[in-house]
């Protein structure tokens, strides 16, 4: 059986995770966290890079940072995994839905606006697939309002708009390094700070409200508990076997592209043929081969694929359930119908997508569908 997602291992992991034991210090921040805020702040020029345990742990700072109370609205799409819409829920905020776009699962940018109240206190864009949102938009109708704008950029490590690192455009952003990610280390996050404002009480959020961090630096002479927070930060060990993935982005990314070219390449007849959809990438944004999907006509027709696939030796899977249907938030919800996130929801379908993805694989994938539709 072909999986859906098998983690990578550069090699080095184990050897940094035991130099971090040896070290003497193992709770965070310590020698690996440091490498890592680093390598994201120069990489990718982020003004403030700060490792979290996961990526709904940055996206719960980022609702506290963005001072969400009971009775704010927060705009967020509809298509996306649940954590996006919760961190602002736990603050007491109304979510708005929003759709997708048509031609990409991501947040329809057209109809952003006509969504804001008096109430609405910020934008959360979702980057799926690692596809870029227009950011040119949603910064000018975020800026018109005096409104925040966050990236969810879970999926969008090294994918870029109109040559912008993805999680550098809004205020702040949050990355994921699930083990289903590009760059893994099991559980991990980060929180991408691009406004100035948010740097000091950032650092204090993170470490349970306290100002720890300027005590270690030596700017104040004793540390106390200053503001809200929590313990968000993860473990030096955590945060050594990132930095082996780190440095090793470069073919990651390059083998991840290889694979999904193929893919590209191999389905594109059946698409000229209009049996199914593939993705589309827009002119101003980059692909990171986070993931290969493809859109069927139906939910019927999609499931009908799955248990060809499984069949066949291969494990696909469909994604999110659109949230403004789901059991918790279907009677909050006071917009209108999401055609387009529940078209997503009922057509879309991953393929087995991992660095070490061979060609043969590939090919069977490939060829299962292929088969499908021919029959």
């Amino acid at each position: 059986m072909i999986p859906f997602n098998k983690p990578h291992l550069t090699g080095n992991e184990t050897a940094y995770i035991e130099e971090a034991v040896k070290s003497g210090k193992i709770s965070g921040d310590g020698m690996f966290t440091k490498k890592c805020h680093a390598f994201f702040e120069q990489q990718y020029s982020m003004r403030k890079a700060l490792l979290t345990t996961s990526c709904t742990d940055a996206l719960e700072m980022s609702a506290l940072l963005a001072n969400i109370q009971p009775g704010d609205e927060v705009i967020v799409p509809s298509y996306t995994f649940v954590s996006t819409a919760n961190a602002f829920v736990l603050r007491g905020a109304h979510i708005v839905f929003a759709d997708s776009r048509p031609d990409h699962p991501g947040i329809d940018e057209d109809t952003v606006e006509s969504l804001i109240t008096p109430r609405t206190k910020a934008i959360v864009v979702v980057h799926y697939a690692g596809v870029a949102c227009d950011m040119d938009k949603i910064i000018a109708i975020a800026a018109k309002h005096n409104l925040l704008v966050i990236e969810d950029a879970a999926q969008a490590i090294d994918s870029f708009y109109k040559g912008r690192p993805l999680g550098t455009i809004g205020h702040m952003s949050a990355f994921s390094f699930h083990e289903t990610k590009n760059i893994q280390c099991g559980e991990g996050g980060l929180l991408s700070i691009n406004d100035e404002q948010f740097s000091q009480r950032a650092e204090i959020i993170r470490e349970k409200g306290t100002n720890r961090s300027a005590f270690f630096r030596g700017e104040v002479d004793k540390y106390g508990w200053v503001d809200v927070g929590s313990s968000f930060l993860p473990s030096e060990i955590v945060a050594a076997f990132l930095f082996a993935q780190l440095e090793n982005l470069a073919s990651i990314q390059q083998r991840r592209k290889k694979s999904w070219n193929h893919y590209h390449q191999g389905l594109a007849p059946l698409a000229e043929k209009g049996k199914l959809k593939l993705p589309f990438i827009p002119d101003f944004a980059t692909n990171n081969a986070h993931m290969f999907y493809v859109l069927t006509e139906n939910l019927k027709q999609r499931s009908e694929l799955i248990e060809h696939l499984k069949a066949a030796g291969s494990f696909p899977v469909f994604h999110y359930l659109s949230l403004h249907k789901s059991p918790f938030y279907a009677e909050k919800h006071r917009g209108g119908e999401m055609p387009h996130s529940d078209r997503y929801m009922d057509t879309l379908l991953r393929l087995p997508m991992f660095v070490d993805m061979t060609d043969k694989e590939t090919d069977s994938v490939i060829n299962a569908i292929t088969g499908f539709f021919a029959s």
